[in-house]
């Protein structure tokens, strides 16, 4: 079992890096032989802006660059994938949403295509969501924060996709 867990913030010191390196710990003692791998994509420099060669490779009309290929790659490789980001605008921050759009490309993720129907394809993949945020359970329920962020994020992007 390989567990990719992918942290989106750009202070290495943050509440969001401890949860990850926590994640990570807590899963080598209770399953040493399952691996993890960390991605930083603030210490990477991943670019999360969605370009006009990602657009060419939604509409089918490109291949996509080396480091999507790469990103691909490495989620590939996972059976568990494990997203730990601050909750910004209750949300994901635009460096973790911008890797999500540029690395889950239709031909990757998904096929869509207005001749057929969509085909999901990461239905292998279990996927986690670790938002930090700063505000209480009630705050959450109270404003129906929970729910306006399941719909984009669980629903929107992951089930799309065929998650688990």
């Amino acid at each position: 079992m390989h567990i990719l867990i992918v942290v989106a913030h750009p202070d290495s010191t943050s509440l969001t890096h401890a949860f990850a390196t926590q994640v990570s710990e807590s899963i080598v003692r209770a399953a040493p032989l399952y691996t993890v791998e960390i991605a930083d994509l603030a210490k990477e420099g991943f670019d999360p802006r969605f370009t006009l060669d990602d657009l060419a490779v939604h509409r089918r009309k490109g291949q996509p660059p080396s480091d999507i290929v790469a990103e691909q790659a490495r989620i590939d490789r996972a059976d568990v994938l494990v997203l730990v980001y601050p909750v910004y605008w209750w949300s994901m921050p635009a460096l973790m949403k911008g890797w999500i759009d540029r690395v889950f490309a239709n031909g990757w993720a998904f096929d869509f295509s207005l001749e057929g129907p969509l085909i999901k394809k990461l239905d292998h993949l279990r996927v986690h969501l670790i938002g930090v945020g700063g505000a209480d359970e009630a705050t959450y329920d109270r404003h129906g924060y929970v729910q306006a962020m399941k719909t984009p994020i669980d629903h929107g992007i992951f089930d799309y996709c065929g998650r688990k």
